[in-house]
């Protein structure tokens, strides 16, 4: 029996585990061993959307965020968006997440879910939450924040991605959230040859904070660069 596209994710997210060191002051956050709840909705949100064995587009965002993909293992979905558009209810866990709003809007009107996760895939180059250690406690770090970091964690950031397209991902066009990561994304293409080309879209938070305004331009945006059929 061949295993469908969601049987790969799984068990990706199952083996999923950072033995690199790291910078004092940081820490890597794995949600699939700190919340079993996290492991089963996780299951059951790729076997309802990824049950099959079709080709899909890559989107590429940062890394997950504590009350994001941190606690639902699903990138740019909290725990609202899972249950309310999903229809996957988790009980031991309620977030909300700014980047998640977004990407359910636009994916609201691209289609909705089942049209949207049928043709494109979305995970992080550093597939696991990173935190960093402040005066107030612990906050969500970015993986190319401090220059040590991301020497220390990129090559295990180009085995994930290449992980990630063996898939079965088109590699032909490669979307990366955050003008900032693009250029660090664009130092690992450079190193490992993963894709043919990178189209840069604003990330899902810097357009919640600083562009609501202007979300649905985005939003329009995001459709007319993901829907572009390649020559």
């Amino acid at each position: 029996m061949h295993k469908t596209f969601a049987d790969h994710v799984i068990e990706f997210n199952k083996n999923l585990s950072y033995k690199g060191s790291l910078p004092e002051g940081f820490e890597i956050l794995n949600p699939y061993l700190d919340n079993p709840e996290t492991l089963t909705v996780m299951q059951k949100f790729y076997h309802k959307y990824y049950n099959d064995y079709a080709r899909r587009k890559f989107i590429i965002g940062i890394n997950p965020s504590r009350h994001g993909a941190g606690v639902t293992g699903v990138p740019f979905t909290d725990t609202k968006r899972l249950e309310s558009i999903c229809g996957i209810k988790m009980e031991s866990a309620h977030t909300h997440e700014v980047s998640s709003v977004f990407m359910y809007d636009m994916i609201e009107d691209y289609g909705g879910a089942n049209v949207f996760y049928e043709e494109m895939y979305i995970n992080s180059p550093f597939p696991l939450a990173i935190v960093r250690k402040t005066k107030s406690g612990w906050l969500n770090a970015n993986y190319y924040d401090d220059k040590k970091l991301f020497e220390a964690v990129k090559d295990f950031m180009i085995e994930s991605l290449k992980k990630h397209i063996s898939l079965n991902l088109d590699t032909s066009e490669v979307f990366v959230l955050g003008k900032k990561n693009a250029d660090f994304i664009s130092k690992l293409n450079k190193e490992a040859k993963l894709f043919d080309t990178m189209t840069v879209l604003e990330h899902p938070r810097y357009i919640q904070q600083y562009k609501l305004k202007e979300k649905q331009l985005y939003i329009d945006k995001y459709i007319l660069a993901l829907k572009k059929q390649n020559p």
